[in-house]
């Protein structure tokens, strides 16, 4: 009779339960490190954004005022009114110095009368109706990186 019962074999091991966590712990190390980069990315992304916006709605200023730049103060608030921003939104200052670098992280300088020269925020003289603007994007190792885009 008691070679009837059968044993049973139910559950997991602990040899079993031990590699799945460990596969789990894995899986969530990969995440974790690459949410930083992601969300890094994703700003930058809407910094470009924000510039773009600024240059159009400069221009667009400039269009409907028979080429002209904005030069006082309310004239250059008024150019950046239909400018769609996100994270420069009041941040986004007007310099007519070439070579203007007062930009962080969250902060752009628009120049006018400028173009970029090179990629890394410095500008140099260019036509009357030109303009720049220069900002940082985030970079892996923290450090802000100068970038420079002109219309």
């Amino acid at each position: 009779m008691l070679s009837n019962i059968k044993k049973r074999n139910e559950g997991f091991t602990i040899i079993e339960v031990l590699i799945v966590l460990a596969i789990a712990g894995l899986i969530l190390l990969i995440v974790f490190l690459a949410v930083p980069a992601l969300q890094r990315n994703s700003r930058n992304t809407q910094r470009k954004n924000d510039v773009a916006s600024l240059l159009g709605a400069v221009s667009e200023y400039a269009n409907n005022n028979g080429g002209a730049l904005p030069t006082t103060a309310a004239a250059q608030t008024a150019a950046l009114q239909n400018a769609k921003l996100s994270i420069y939104t009041g941040n986004a200052t007007w310099s007519g110095t070439p070579g203007a670098n007062g930009t962080t992280a969250n902060n752009a300088v628009i120049v006018t009368g400028a173009e970029c020269t090179n990629t890394n925020g410095a500008t140099a003289a260019g036509s009357g109706r030109q303009v720049a603007v220069m900002y940082s994007v985030e970079t892996g190792s923290g450090t802000p990186q100068k970038t420079c885009q002109d219309s």
